[in-house]
């Protein structure tokens, strides 16, 4: 026992200690940033990654970008709604693992500091995702949705047509009962974990982590863009755009809740409008 003790008392790592944080409950710089990577190596970064290989397979691909397809929410098993449905409740799910990781990991920080513009409470409630001003999140995000969904659209339209982009499928899903419900749930999701992860958790710990505004807003835009470059360069340009643009309005408002409405109600529109509309009218290209 007592050889144990000295060779703690002077071994390597004598006088060490552990690593200074921030005098509040925050760790040290080194550790947020192995934190930082380990998040994005679990959500956003791995799609980036997974999104960039299969960019570079649709452009070694014999034809253009526009004649092949980008499929979202597709069918586990066609031909057995019960099981499909639990499969698409399992991905919505899980695919929010991460955000329930950001929330613990906030949760640790100690009380903020008066004066340091961030957000109040515990966990989310940080970067401003909690329900202290739902109509207010609410609104804003709709004002947001309008104007980006309708630019989004057009720039998607253009940049398929100038072969720039593949022909995006938001859903492939069979005519059942659970179909648009799945289609919202699944928006959501989206919308929780890219703005949770990809604006409030990451600007605050690149922050912490003593980036410049300007190179974390350049981090998270990209960031956002690069995990749609699989639906080609049009929809890598008009995401990095948004990200801008969600960054802006994140440092604003102080809060991330109306950024998640507006992605939401962006992807709603997109996914159930595909649903309704695909094959019905001439304008809307479809897989």
């Amino acid at each position: 026992m007592r050889a144990g003790v000295r060779d703690e008392e002077h071994g390597p790592g004598r006088g060490r200690g552990p690593e200074p944080g921030g005098g509040d409950g925050t760790p040290g710089r080194r550790v947020l940033g192995r934190e930082t990577l380990l998040v994005l190596a679990l959500s956003l970064g791995a799609s980036a990654l997974s999104a960039l290989i299969s960019f570079i397979g649709s452009l070694t691909r014999p034809g253009g970008l526009k004649d092949q397809a980008a499929r979202l929410n597709g069918s586990y098993a066609p031909d057995r709604p019960w099981l499909d449905l639990a499969w698409q409740l399992f991905g919505i799910a899980t695919a929010l693992v991460p955000v329930l990781l950001v929330a613990h990991l906030l949760t640790r920080e100690g009380p903020e500091k008066p004066g340091s513009g961030a957000g109040s409470g515990p966990g989310l409630g940080r970067i401003g995702f909690d329900l202290r001003r739902p109509w207010s999140d609410l609104g804003r995000g709709a004002v947001v949705a309008a104007g980006i969904g309708g630019s989004g659209l057009l720039l998607y339209l253009g940049a398929r047509a100038s072969g720039f982009n593949l022909t995006v499928v938001p859903e492939s899903l069979p005519d059942v009962w659970w179909k648009i419900p799945v289609l919202i749930a699944s928006a959501i999701q989206n919308s929780v974990v890219e703005e949770v992860i990809v604006v409030g958790y990451l600007l605050r710990r690149l922050g912490q982590l003593g980036w410049s505004p300007v190179a974390a807003l350049a981090a998270s835009s990209l960031l956002r863009g690069s995990y749609h470059l699989y639906q080609g360069i049009g929809g890598f340009v008009g995401n990095v755009v948004m990200g801008v643009i969600f960054v802006w309005l994140y440092r604003r408002w102080g809060r991330v809740g109306p950024l998640v409405a507006a992605h939401a109600l962006i992807d709603i529109v997109a996914f159930v409008g595909y649903a309704l509309l695909a094959g019905r009218v001439d304008w809307l290209p479809t897989g």
